[in-house]
């Protein structure tokens, strides 16, 4: 199969035009009004009755005519006989002469002759006679008939998003069904044959993936006022992609595929399109999204995301939602934009217009009303945790190719209620460590490694840094707390008779590390050099002799799950680690674990916090 090169890279100004000229649109459908909540109204709907349909008692008290009432007061009560009671819900059954009244409830039908009501409050009642130490005029304490709403009232217009109040509205109306804008049924279709539905095992060594983007995007289209439907993951095979590519058009208003859309030769989902309906649009001069394909299959109409999580959800937020809100009939939702300044510089390339995902940092409280920070997250388009721990989007243009440490930026929030975390921290994956967090509110943690974490303390942009071990070169925080952690090898049942490094030079053991910027690899190091200084060789040939030393994953667990998949004999970790995951432990002492701050945030209320959290540990 040949190779499929880009197009001329249309412009986001065209590809917003193109998805616009896709008919979304599903027509009208009818719903309950138990299901109206949030739809949006077709047509005008108006009042069929009066609400209410009688004229009723506003108060408990006594139904009259108010001319009887003529010069009462406190002083000089009028005094009426009492000839009936009225209750909610009951037809009178009196008709009142001069002279008279009738008790009557809150809501019930006033009774012919009486065009007023005084309250309770204001009568005093005694053998069949009321006292009513108060006048009134004509309509005192009465709601007439159609004086909420009025037969043949414009009750509510086309367009209207279906409120609770509104609901109420039409209860009162005897409303049972109300004619809503259908929601644009959207079908959801990932391809891959890497990819796994979550629940199913996956196979590591085969490259699988859980699909992430059928659930996002089905999410993503649910909040948008769409109706998603997920189709079976399609493999890399042109015709079973094409069959469920028309399986979905033929049942979807818009179909949403997700990956297959670049120039590589295996990926052919755009000539499914070019052959089977009509493509308007591949490529976007926009990052992440380039790969973008617009167009229409059979009767419906098509959009293709890419294959990364953030580059797929960044396209479908920017593009696709809009659409789809549009053709429900929904507004635009409250849009939030937060000035700021750059926490650290960002440089571009390639020209395209970059959404970068950005994450939020509230000023500290001694320093009220300063600029929030804005903070890269983007970890790559393969990334998912650079949507999960971004706030929102700033939009650089295509010819800046960089911005600098402190620079004021816009950023759009996902969502107007977006609420940045109280504290950030980056540094070393502790378990410890997440559970002082947990006692926080809304932090927000990035488990990047020791020296990365140092690095970026020294640049300004966290709260707190999380560092274990040795540190090479002093640093500017200021020690918050502290704590001791075990360290050692873990074992799986292959090499039960590992007892310390110097078996793991000697044996022939398959070995599992962590990355270079973790606390636990900086101490293995140390250990490393000091053995082969006993042995009298050079530190290279003592890592040479380990197979796999050079093999590092960067989360605490991540070793000691592959010795129990049987992937490694041995793994770098923590006695904590072991215990939970029942394996054996050969301890190779204790190091530090010590929580940093910025200076310029001592007095911020979450790092306060944190300390004396900290303190109980102590």
């Amino acid at each position: 199969m040949t190779r499929k090169e880009f197009r001329e890279l249309a412009t986001p100004e065209a590809a917003r035009e193109a998805i616009t000229s896709l008919p979304l649109e599903a027509g009208v459908e009818y719903v309950s009004l138990s299901a109206a909540r949030g739809r949006v109204l077709a047509d005008r709907l108006d009042a069929d009755i009066d609400v209410p349909g009688f004229d009723r008692a506003s108060l408990d008290g006594y139904a009259l005519s108010a001319r009887d009432t003529f010069g009462a007061d406190e002083a000089n009560p009028a005094r009426l006989e009492v000839v009936g009671v009225v209750h909610a819900g009951e037809e009178p059954t009196v008709d009142l002469e001069e002279g008279e009244a009738v008790e009557i409830s809150t809501g019930a039908v006033m009774p012919p002759g009486a065009d007023a009501m005084v309250p309770v409050e204001r009568t005093d009642e005694t053998d069949g006679e009321v006292a009513i130490r108060t006048s009134v005029a004509p309509g005192d304490n009465v709601m007439f008939a159609g004086a909420d709403v009025a037969a043949g009232e414009r009750a509510l217009g086309p367009g209207t998003q279906i409120t609770p109040r509104d609901i109420g509205l039409l209860s009162a109306l005897g409303v049972e069904e109300v004619p809503v804008r259908a929601r644009p049924t959207v079908g959801i279709v990932s391809t891959g044959d890497e990819l796994v539905r979550p629940g199913n095992e996956v196979e590591s060594e085969r490259g699988e993936i859980y699909d992430v983007n059928s659930y996002t995007i089905a999410a993503g289209v649910e909040d948008a006022g769409g109706e998603a439907i997920l189709y079976p993951h399609a493999g890399d095979d042109q015709d079973e992609m094409e069959r469920i590519l028309r399986e979905a058009a033929e049942a979807c208003d818009l179909v949403l595929s997700s990956g297959s859309t670049s120039a590589s030769a295996v990926d052919v989902i755009y000539r499914v399109i070019e052959e089977q309906g009509e493509l308007l649009l591949h490529g976007v001069a926009i990052k992440p999204g380039k790969p973008m394909l617009i167009g229409r299959l059979e009767a419906s109409a098509y959009v293709g995301l890419p294959g990364y999580p953030v580059s797929a959800m960044m396209v479908f937020r920017t593009f696709v939602a809009p659409a789809i809100r549009e053709a429900a009939g929904l507004p635009e939702p409250k849009q939030a934009t937060v000035d700021g300044r750059l926490a650290r510089e960002a440089r571009f390339d390639e020209g395209r217009r970059r959404l970068l995902p950005v994450g939020l940092l509230e000023s500290a409280d001694d320093a009220p009303g300063g600029d929030p920070l804005v903070y890269p997250v983007d970890k790559g388009s393969g990334a998912t945790t650079s949507l999960a721990h971004a706030d929102g989007v700033v939009e650089v243009p295509a010819e800046t190719d960089y911005l600098e440490a402190g620079e004021a930026v816009s950023a759009r929030l996902f969502s107007a209620d977006v609420r940045p975390p109280t504290l950030l921290g980056v540094g070393e994956d502790d378990p410890t460590l997440n559970r002082l967090l947990d006692r926080l509110e809304r932090p927000r943690y990035l488990s990047v490694g020791s020296r990365p974490a140092l690095r970026r303390l020294r640049d300004g942009v966290p709260d707190i840094a999380v560092v274990a071990g040795p540190i090479a070169r002093e640093t500017d925080g200021i020690e918050l707390g502290s704590w001791e952690r075990e360290w050692g090898l873990l074992v799986g049942d292959a090499a039960d008779d590992v007892s310390g490094l110097a078996d793991l030079v000697d044996g022939d053991y398959r070995f599992i590390n962590r990355t270079t910027d973790s606390g636990l690899r900086t101490s293995l190091g140390v250990a490393v050099a000091n053995l082969a200084d006993d042995r009298g060789l050079d530190r290279d040939d003592i890592v040479e002799s380990i197979d796999g030393f050079g093999v590092g994953l960067r989360a605490h667990e991540s070793p000691a799950r592959n010795v129990l998949a049987g992937e490694a004999d041995v793994a770098l970790g923590l006695a904590e680690t072991a215990s939970q995951l029942d394996l054996e432990f050969v301890s190779l002492g204790t190091q530090p674990v010590r929580v940093l701050t910025n200076p310029d945030r001592t007095q911020k209320a979450a790092v306060c916090e944190l300390e004396t959290i900290l303190e109980d540990l102590e």
